[in-house]
């Protein structure tokens, strides 16, 4: 293919608990999206496909399948039924590439076995994605497959934020401070343009949740470690707690390895603190009777703020806050909370700009397929 002509990438965006999609035309100076969709997940199991045309009508799509790995040949399906090209190139969402792999790269043996490694990582999200791109390989042979990171992003933190304060053997293992939320952050930076300011804090805020210091579009530190569980309060994560809390849980309730993967992945965060719901939508419908759930939020939102504080003394001050992610962008009300109170740091009083912006994954997704597969 020519690095001259459009050329049509499809995006695939695999994260905790949902599927996203996008066929997308690319070329060096644009992208236009052809065809956008996605799927809620639980295990194995992918949802009803919704998706949406160019023009963002609505697209009927059928029963649900059975498997994820089924979703590929749905999306196939739908690509055809609509008269779209069939994808050139295919990206992937990656979350974890390990110590092996830093960059986004294409997909070949041994990539894939550097990201089978990144998985004990991730186990939420890598084995996942690549059960989409075994399958994505099979439905569609002989295209290119690119594995788009989200660590890369952070991969150039200095020493101070990348090192963990443990062993030296232990860190030779690959244990340190890799961060995500990468793709949001680079299309944020991306957005900016021209705009972008000298100290940028990205507030991701979704089902999983991160704080990024961005020094003149480079990242110099994160919330998130050497997994997606750390950092601050998410929907259903634990993010930092007291080591010693683990060690209890060893000594005296006998916990096992898929006992603290339950604990730290899907019964804590704000599902932990209300016993009600991990979803902030659902929190808030009931936060006028339920303490638990006003407890929930207000956590939440503090824990936001301390990262957020903490990435402005990394950075010495902040220009501008971005809000972004599912709460972060639509949530009008966990924005103000988490502002509240800050304007030792500029935010509320005029120094330090607010704003809420989408975050573009799926385009960042095909940029780097793209930039990745021309020639």
């Amino acid at each position: 293919m020519s690095d001259a002509s459009s050329t049509p990438v499809l995006a695939l965006n695999t994260g905790s608990s949902s599927l996203k999609f996008g066929l997308h035309v690319v070329d060096a100076h644009s992208i236009r999206t052809l065809l956008s969709g996605s799927a809620e997940m639980a295990g194995d199991q992918v949802g009803p496909l919704i998706a949406q045309d160019a023009d963002g009508n609505a697209i009927h799509c059928d029963a649900p399948p059975d498997a994820r790995h089924a979703a590929i040949d749905r999306i196939a399906g739908l690509l055809a039924v609509q008269g779209l090209p069939k994808p050139t190139a295919i990206g992937h969402r990656i979350v974890h590439g390990g110590p092996a792999c830093r960059r986004h790269a294409l997909i070949d043996a041994m990539v894939m076995q550097q990201l089978e490694g990144a998985g004990v990582f991730a186990p939420l999200h890598v084995p996942p994605a690549l059960a989409l791109v075994r399958s994505a390989q099979e439905r569609f042979p002989g295209i290119p497959q690119v594995a788009c990171l989200d660590t890369a992003f952070h991969s150039g933190m200095p020493d101070i934020a990348r090192t963990l304060p443990i062993p030296r053997a232990l860190r030779a293992r690959g244990i340190e401070r890799y961060g995500f939320h990468g793709l949001s952050c680079e299309s944020i930076v991306r957005e900016l343009a021209t705009e972008l300011p000298r100290r940028l804090v990205i507030a991701h805020l979704g089902h999983g949740a991160s704080v990024t210091a961005v020094a003149n579009g480079r990242s110099i530190d994160t919330s998130m470690g050497l997994t997606p569980s750390g950092g601050v309060i998410m929907s259903t994560r634990c993010g930092d707690i007291d080591p010693g809390i683990l060690e209890y849980l060893l000594r005296e309730l006998h916990y096992d390895v898929v006992q603290f993967e339950q604990l730290i992945d899907h019964q804590s965060g704000m599902q932990g603190i209300s016993g009600l719901s991990g979803d902030m939508r659902a929190l808030r419908a009931a936060a006028a009777s339920n303490a638990d759930a006003r407890l929930a939020i207000a956590m939440f939102c503090q824990s936001v703020r301390k990262q957020i504080g903490a990435m402005a003394a990394a950075l010495g001050g902040i220009d501008l806050l971005v809000f972004t992610g599912g709460i972060g962008e639509n949530d009008a009300a966990t924005r103000t909370t988490v502002c509240e109170g800050m304007d030792w740091l500029g935010i509320g009083s005029g120094s330090a700009a607010v704003r809420a912006m989408p975050s573009q994954e799926d385009a960042q997704i095909a940029r780097h397929t793209w930039q990745l597969t021309a020639c």
